[in-house]
């Protein structure tokens, strides 16, 4: 373990020893980073592959944040993002003011350029790894152990943070890309908020890292971003940044604003937002949710039709078995749709546009 903490401490790079290590590490370890310009000091702990932790040494913070990428594998670009943010932090270029915890979410289908090796692991959460989603039962498979890895790890940080002090913000950003092409090629997932008010600020700092268009839940998943928001209260969000490419592909440039808006968020600058107004933003409400439940599930558009793309009422959208999934409303457009999902799982999502309020 000495040689790899070593050669992390080397190089920052976070990336490579999660996918040579892609399920478990021999060994968690820690060790201290010193800041280049400002001398502060900050303490990183390798929990396990692709989970790591900075934390401000002498210095009080009021924030614990969770940056989690790659649970599906074949997402490149927001593990290429976070990535360079680990590797910023462990070199001592950036700043660090609140603490922070990374997940790179599912290594081995990184190493297959998959989106899954056997089960997706973003239906895995509240307890999704336990029960039956099509697949069976119980801890059946590594994915399932690793969702409840993720599960405990986003627990201990959040209690960590709290015996700090009790009034912390929590805060979970799960980095996605689309299947397809988008309408609005940077969107974010609002998880469903039990009657809690949502939160205009959240909607400026996602406008801030080039996110406007939103998507409101307003029921129960088992999505990553919902398990936090719902079991501690975080502020989360399933944020889709562009369409899937392999890594080395991404168009950097296209993620400047989400890179430059996290740095500032974990390292304490300001972050100027202009005063809120909806007119800024595309914001859309679920109208259907579609699951697959026969052999015959079809969609009934092309592989190249974009999510955001609306249909007139009645048009027939899937064909599940013998019954006929159609648009019920104006405006009902289509998004995340994908007709190999396992029978049980969600197929397509239609929604509408809406408002906040």
């Amino acid at each position: 373990m000495d040689n790899i903490q070593q050669q992390l401490q080397e190089t920052g790079d976070f990336l490579s020893l999660t996918r040579q290590y892609e399920w478990s590490l021999p060994n968690g370890f820690s060790f201290t980073v010193k800041h280049q310009s400002s001398q502060t000091k900050s303490k990183v702990t390798v929990l396990e592959t692709g989970l790591i932790t900075f934390e401000p040494i002498e210095r009080s913070t009021s924030k614990d944040i969770i940056l989690s990428s790659g649970v599906h594998g074949n997402e490149t670009a927001p593990i290429e993002i976070c990535a360079k943010l680990v590797q910023q932090l462990i070199l001592g270029k950036l700043e660090l003011a609140e603490r922070v915890l990374f997940i790179f979410g599912n290594p081995a289908a990184m190493n297959i350029a998959e989106r899954f090796v056997e089960e997706n692991m973003n239906r895995l959460f509240s307890g999704g790894h336990s029960i039956d989603q099509g697949a069976g039962s119980g801890l059946i498979n590594k994915e399932r152990h690793r969702a409840l890895l993720l599960e405990n790890t986003v627990s201990n940080f959040y209690l960590e943070g709290a015996k700090l002090s009790a009034s912390r913000q929590r805060f979970h950003y799960d980095l996605h890309t689309a299947i397809r092409g988008a309408k609005y090629d940077k969107f974010a997932v609002y998880p469903h908020t039990h009657g809690k008010a949502r939160k205009t600020e959240q909607l400026q700092f996602l406008k801030a890292c080039g996110v406007n268009t939103i998507l409101l839940s307003n029921s129960p998943t088992t999505t990553f971003s919902y398990y936090s928001a719902h079991q501690f209260g975080a502020d989360a969000f399933t944020v889709e940044l562009g369409k899937v490419k392999p890594f080395g592909e991404n168009d950097m440039s296209e993620f400047a604003q989400v890179k430059s808006t996290l740095e500032k968020f974990i390292s304490g600058q300001p972050l100027h937002y202009s005063a809120y107004d909806e007119n800024d933003f595309n914001i859309f409400v679920i109208s259907q949710i579609i699951n697959r439940t026969a052999d015959n599930f079809r969609l009934n558009f092309s592989d190249d039709v974009e999510n955001f793309t609306d249909f007139p009422i009645d048009y027939v959208l899937a064909q599940d078995g013998e019954n006929e999934i159609k648009v019920k409303k104006q405006g009902e457009a289509i998004i995340f749709p994908n007709a190999q999902v396992a029978i049980g799982q969600r197929a397509l999502l239609t929604v509408v546009p809406t408002t906040l309020a």
